[in-house]
């Protein structure tokens, strides 16, 4: 268990002193906790034999091993795949490499889908779908490939959708239009983007509802999110891997035509006659004449 769901989740009776050093380390996860056990308490203005009872209480023999616990934390949130190369070689003589990450991206996905929370999907669903003004999606340099996948799907679902693209000087300028009547939804993922980051408190402080997909570690926008779904991503290789982030979305979007099938068939319809009419997509028609000039030739 990590040091923040220790705070959060596994923390027995916490007396009113120790709750305020959990809501001082949580405020700036993990940073917070990186100064010394004096500093700590001075912050939080309690004393300093309250620290060491707190971290008693969540199971460490000494602040020492509780401050290891969170540098090894941040660690993990701020590699980079140069730092991994080394660290997830592939040995020598062992399976080959693409077979290998294969099997490892499999493991990954069967661990995660035992640990997805049904509720957080509905509640998703529901604020994605109900929200009465747009809906926007933001992503850091790879993961906005699955902001725009999400978008592609939304957009087929329910008007006001907008795909805000690479964060740049443009993308700030959208934040004047955004309310609360809004939702966006922000993809994250270690080594967390700052514009991103900004965007997304930014717009938190106008009120617009955000929805966060992330890792583990959780990105600094998780302390503005309204919901936040967690992926793993740690794979046999320098590259983390966002299958399991994919399938959050492919899970959303198939929760969504499951409880709105009448409404979303009505507006799909309506998308399927217009790329039929300016030849958009091929028919069987199509592809049937196509094989006919084939064989004609």
């Amino acid at each position: 268990m990590r040091v923040r769901d220790k705070l959060t989740d596994g923390l027995p009776a916490p007396t009113p002193a120790e709750a305020k050093i959990v809501q001082l380390l949580l405020a700036d996860y993990p940073l917070s906790g990186l100064g010394t056990a004096a500093q700590i308490a001075k912050r939080a203005g309690v004393s300093d034999p309250t620290v060491a009872r707190l971290v008693a209480k969540l199971g460490y023999a000494s602040f020492a091993d509780f401050q290891a616990e969170l540098l090894a934390e941040l660690e993990a949130r701020l590699h980079s795949p140069l730092l991994m190369m080394e660290a997830r070689r592939v040995p020598a003589g062992d399976d080959h490499v693409a077979r290998a990450y294969i099997r490892s991206a499999t493991r990954r996905m069967a661990d995660f889908s035992d640990k997805v929370t049904p509720a957080i999907f509905d509640q998703v669903e529901e604020l994605v779908m109900e929200a009465p003004g747009r809906v926007y999606l933001l992503g850091g340099r790879f993961s906005r490939h699955l902001a725009g996948m999400l978008a592609g799907y939304l957009g087929q679902f329910r008007e006001g959708v907008a795909d805000l693209g690479l964060c740049s000087s443009e993308t700030f300028d959208r934040l004047v239009d955004m309310g609360r009547r809004d939702v966006l939804i922000v993809f994250d993922y270690r080594r967390y983007q700052s514009d991103v980051v900004r965007f997304s408190e930014q717009a938190a402080e106008r009120g617009v509802r955000l929805v966060l997909f992330t890792d583990p570690w959780l990105s600094p926008v998780a302390a503005g999110a309204l919901h936040v779904l967690v992926a793993p991503v740690e794979v046999e290789s320098p590259y983390d891997t966002f299958l399991p982030p994919l399938a959050q979305v492919e899970a959303l979007c198939t929760l969504i035509v499951a409880r709105r099938q009448e409404r979303i068939e009505k507006r799909v319809v309506e998308f399927e006659n217009a790329r039929e009419a300016n030849g958009v997509t091929m028919s069987g028609a199509t592809m049937s004449g196509a094989a006919t000039k084939d064989r004609n030739s």
